[in-house]
């Protein structure tokens, strides 16, 4: 029934924010990437464990977290400074490019054993299953853990994720994030 909720709240999140349909020029968000590459990687495969990687993420949500975070409803002392400068094009255009990389996990644990608040939207192998959700296999389990807690804590708000985060204990945190950080990932960089 839990699982038949979390589906259903993640059909809800595709239909909701409207973002811009801009199509990014890859080719111009290869030559912008260059500002995210010292902690994202041109990559997109983070080169530090408190960044998040972005290769291969949706562009949907690539762009819906730059604007956040240009437009202050997202905040954080690096991304909301960066990300005041971006155009709607810009923003499009690094989406783009980091949203062409391919992605492959290697999943050795049971899929039955995944975290079942989460494969919904981000599948037991850490692979978005929706576009408005990000990918987390690989992530450094300390930033799933960062970030869950500040869902749970109010620092981010999100119609699923705050109630999911909410619902959760440091321990349970905790198995999320290692669950997922023990997936292998591959980021191949398309040029």
């Amino acid at each position: 029934m839990r699982l038949a909720a979390i589906t259903i709240l993640g059909g809800l999140m595709l239909a909701g924010g409207a973002q811009s349909d801009e199509v990014g020029d890859r080719d111009a968000g290869r030559k912008l990437a260059v500002q995210c590459s010292t902690c994202h990687g041109r990559d997109g495969y983070a080169q530090i464990p408190i960044a998040p990687h972005i290769g291969g993420e949706p562009a949907s949500y690539i762009r819906s977290q730059l604007t956040a975070f240009r437009d202050g409803t997202r905040e954080h002392k690096m991304m909301s400074i960066v990300a005041k400068m971006l155009s709607d094009k810009q923003i499009a255009d690094l989406a783009a490019w980091y949203s062409g990389h391919k992605v492959q996990v290697d999943l050795q644990q049971d899929p039955s054993g995944a975290p079942e608040q989460c494969v919904a939207c981000h599948g037991a192998d850490g692979l978005h299953i929706n576009k408005d959700a990000p990918n987390l296999a690989g992530e450094a389990n300390i930033y799933i853990d960062t970030q869950l807690k500040a869902f749970r804590n109010g620092k981010r708000e999100h119609e699923i994720m705050t109630p999911i985060s909410q619902a959760l204990s440091d321990a349970e945190i905790r198995a999320i994030a290692d669950w997922y950080a023990d997936i292998g990932l591959e980021i191949e960089m398309v040029e």
